[in-house]
């Protein structure tokens, strides 16, 4: 395990272009163990292609990103074992069942037998997917769909979670669940929340990151943020930035 005041993400002047668009403009920030980072901004902004990148599942036009030292695209196979991904859609095999496609993704992660078995009912668990365990996945709503998708982000236990819209479809109380979830896992992991719901910030994240343009605007606490506007909403803020910087 790395040393608390080591960064498990690393990114270091991070900029991905798409012919004459610059949609990610020179990222550089760190995140520690015990870190919740809710990493805001409008449509457009560059969030979900920042996390693709951070995933690697998408190749940067220069920078890098690394997870726990490693270099998600030198060294990507040993970034994917540390990292926990939930991307923007949940991909999965719809006409699999919940459990099966939890242990088909155990499986690819190297799990067998009595381990795979574990893994599995602990994901189960963790995301309240039992009563629903044998149903095709292409047959539950938005929000159980959603929270499969987690489930496999956290089947086998990684230390870092890079979470897109986690609690996207979700209803108030499975939201709420979602939350409990996430603040008793961040003491031993560093997680990233990509959220248009700014609620979510206060309630979960230690730090929230805003960018607008493909650029950082705004890098602090959420009690900090919401401090930089008179009315001390947090809406007010974001709307604030987001405009500056447009």
């Amino acid at each position: 395990m790395a040393p608390a005041d080591t960064p498990l993400i690393d990114i270091d002047h991070l900029t991905k272009r798409f012919g004459g668009f610059t949609a990610v403009d020179d990222l550089r920030f760190q995140v520690r163990r015990g870190e919740v980072l809710g990493f805001l901004g409008p449509n457009g902004a560059g969030k979900s292609t920042t996390m693709r990148m951070l995933a690697g599942f998408m190749t940067p036009t220069s920078g890098t990103a690394r997870i726990q030292g490693h270099d998600v695209q030198s060294d990507g196979v040993a970034a994917r074992r540390v990292l926990g991904f939930l991307p923007e859609g949940a991909p999965t095999y719809p006409e699999m069942s919940v459990i099966g496609f939890l242990r088909f993704c155990a499986r690819v992660r190297g799990f067998s037998g009595a381990g795979l078995a574990d893994r599995v009912e602990h994901a189960l668990n963790l995301t309240s997917l039992q009563g629903v365990r044998l149903q095709p996945v292409e047959t539950l709503s938005k929000g159980f769909k959603r929270r499969v998708g987690l489930a496999q982000a956290l089947l086998h236990d990684p230390p870092v979670l890079v979470l897109d819209e986690p609690t996207d479809g979700l209803d108030p109380n499975q939201k709420h669940e979602v939350r409990g979830l996430i603040e008793r896992m961040a003491p031993a992991k560093a997680i990233v929340i990509s959220t248009h719901i700014l609620e979510e910030v206060d309630a979960v994240c230690s730090r929230a990151i805003v960018i607008a343009a493909g650029r950082i605007v705004a890098d602090q606490t959420p009690r900090d943020l919401i401090q930089r506007h008179p009315s001390g909403r947090l809406e007010a803020v974001f709307r604030q930035l987001t405009m500056e910087a447009a």
